[in-house]
C-alpha cells in the first residue's frame, strides 16, 4: 500500500508466542459488562471509573464504523459533563479540526477560506456521527463561560499546505514584516504544498536540498515574536504556532516516508504526542484530555508487533509519561459493514467486514457470546483476567483502506491485549459511518462551517 496511513498493514511476527488458552471465551464471558443500546443516555456511565485520569485514549478498529464513533461520543460526553474533561484531541489535521473548534467554542468566524476535511479520506471526520457530537458540544459549551468550554483539536501531521496558509494569514494580520519573511522561508515548500509526498521523493531520491532549515527558522522566529511582545489574542497565536510545528513535522515526515516505514510512523506519532502535550500545557493545570484515534495509535505499541519491529505510538508515549493517569481503551468487532476504499485516494465504498479469523482476539470475544460489552482489567482483583489476556494473538486493524481478499496479510498483526490496552469495547456486528456531502461551492468566511452549529 502506498498510503501514508499505515493502520492496515502486515506486521513483522513477534517472538512472544504462547500456547493459546482453551478457556479464554469463558473468562471473557465472566468479566464482560454488557453495553446499553447506543441510544441509551446511560451508556457513558460505565466509564465513570476512568474519571480521575488525566488522559483517556479511546480507539477504534476501523476508521469507518459508526458504532465506534457513537460509543466514543457517549463516553466523551459523560467525561466532559461529570468529570471535567475539557480537551477532545482527534487523529485529524490541526486546521480542519480548528474549524470545528471555532464553532463549538464560539470563537468567531474562521479566517481559513477553504473547507475542512476535503482531502481523502473525507468520511473519516466528515460524517453524521461527528456532526451530531459537534452539535452536542456546541450546546454544552454555549451555557459556559468561554474559559470553561471544551475544545476540539487535531493532532495529525498531514496539513502542510493549509498550515502554511494559516501561519501566513495570522502574520499578515499581526506582523506584516514577519509575514514577508515567512513567505520567503516557506517558498522552499511552495511547489510541493499540494502534493507533499512528491517533496519527500525529490529530496530523498533526486538530491533536492531539504527545506528543514527554513521551516525551523520560521518556527523559531514565530516563537521569538511571542517573547518580544504581549500577544493580545493568545488563542490565535497558539494556533499559528501549532500550525508552524505541523509544517516542521510534515517536512520531516514526508522525507522520512522514503527512508523507511518505522521512521515515518514514529515521527508522526511523536508529533501527535507533542501536540497533545502542548494542548495540556496551554489549557493549564486543570486540563484533562480525551484522544480519539485508531487502535494502532492509542494502544501501547510495546505490546504489539509494531513495537517489536521498532515502532512506538501515542499510547505508548502516554503510558510512559503518565502511567496510570493515562487510560487506553481499545475497540473491536467481528463482522458488519464499514466505509472504506480499495486504494489510497480511491472512492469510498460500503464494504462487508469478514468474520474474524479463528484464534484471533476478535474470535475470542465473539465466542464469549456477549454482543456488546466493556471488558476492563485495570483493577487489582482482575488478575485472572489479565493473565488470560497475556498471550499473543492476532488482532485486526482496518484503516481507511480495506482489502478483504488479502485480509490476513493486510489487516492482522500480533498483540498481547492485556498490555496493549486497559479495557476493550466489543461490538459484535457494526455499521458504517454516513458521510456528509462534500460541498461544490465556496462558502463565505463568516459561515459556521463545517456543521453550522
Amino acid at each position: 500500500m502506498n498510503s501514508p496511513v499505515r493502520e492496515s498493514r502486515q506486521r513483522l511476527p513477534g517472538n512472544r508466542s504462547q500456547k493459546p488458552r482453551n478457556d479464554l471465551p469463558a473468562v471473557l464471558r465472566q468479566y464482560a459488562e454488557p453495553l446499553p443500546e447506543l441510544s441509551d443516555p446511560d451508556l457513558g456511565e460505565l466509564f465513570d471509573r476512568y474519571g480521575d485520569a488525566r488522559i483517556i485514549l479511546i480507539g477504534e478498529a476501523t476508521h469507518g464504523t459508526s458504532d465506534f464513533y457513537r460509543i466514543r461520543a457517549a463516553i466523551t460526553q459523560r467525561l466532559i459533563e461529570r468529570h471535567g474533561f475539557n480537551i477532545v484531541a482527534v487523529e485529524a489535521d490541526w486546521p480542519d479540526a480548528g474549524q470545528i473548534d471555532h464553532c463549538v467554542r464560539e470563537l468567531g468566524p474562521s479566517a481559513w477560506k477553504e473547507k475542512a476535511f476535503l482531502r481523502f479520506p473525507t468520511w473519516m471526520w466528515r460524517n453524521t456521527d461527528v456532526e451530531t457530537f459537534a452539535r452536542w458540544l456546541h450546546a454544552h459549551n454555549h451555557a459556559l463561560e468561554p474559559a470553561q468550554r471544551a475544545e476540539f483539536r487535531g493532532l495529525d501531521v498531514y496539513s502542510m499546505g493549509s498550515s502554511i496558509r494559516e501561519v501566513l494569514d495570522y502574520l499578515d494580520q499581526n506582523n506584516p514584516p514577519l509575514a514577508q519573511e515567512a513567505r520567503q522561508r516557506y517558498g522552499c515548500l511552495s511547489p510541493w504544498q499540494d502534493d507533499p509526498a512528491r517533496y519527500g521523493r525529490f529530496v530523498e531520491h533526486n538530491g533536492k536540498m531539504p527545506c528543514e532549515q527554513a521551516v525551523v527558522e520560521q518556527l523559531n522566529s514565530l516563537l521569538a515574536e511571542r517573547l518580544r511582545r504581549f500577544i493580545e489574542d493568545d488563542e490565535a497565536f497558539f494556533s499559528a504556532t501549532q500550525n508552524a510545528r505541523v509544517i516542521r513535522a510534515a517536512e520531516q515526515y514526508y522525507r522520512a516516508m522514503y527512508r523507511g516505514s518505522v521512521a515515518s510512523w514514529n515521527l508522526r506519532d511523536r508529533h501527535m504526542f507533542d501536540t497533545l502535550q502542548a494542548l495540556l500545557e496551554h489549557r493549564g493545570p486543570a486540563a484533562k484530555a480525551i484522544v480519539w484515534a485508531h487502535n494502532s495509535h492509542i494502544g501501547n505499541a510495546a505490546a504489539t508487533a509494531m513495537g517489536w519491529s521498532g515502532e512506538f505510538n501515542i499510547g505508548q508515549l502516554c503510558r510512559t509519561a503518565y502511567g496510570q493517569n493515562a487510560v487506553l481503551i481499545g475497540m473491536g468487532t467481528d463482522h458488519g459493514q464499514v466505509a472504506a476504499a480499495d486504494n489510497w485516494d480511491g472512492e469510498m465504498q460500503i464494504k462487508e467486514v469478514r468474520p474474524s479469523l479463528t484464534g484471533s482476539w476478535e474470535q475470542q470475544f465473539l465466542e464469549a457470546g456477549v454482543a456488546a460489552s466493556l471488558t476492563d482489567w485495570r483493577e487489582p482483583e482482575r488478575e485472572h483476567l489479565r493473565e488470560a489476556l497475556s498471550e499473543t494473538r492476532l488482532e485486526r486493524a482496518i484503516g481507511v483502506i480495506y482489502r478483504a481478499q488479502t485480509e490476513r496479510h493486510s489487516h492482522y498483526f500480533e498483540a498481547v491485549l492485556a498490555e496493549q490496552f486497559d479495557a476493550f469495547v466489543w461490538v459484535e456486528e457494526t455499521r458504517p459511518v454516513i458521510p456528509l456531502p462534500v460541498p461544490t461551492i465556496r462558502y463565505p468566511e463568516e459561515d459556521t462551517f463545517p456543521f453550522g452549529v
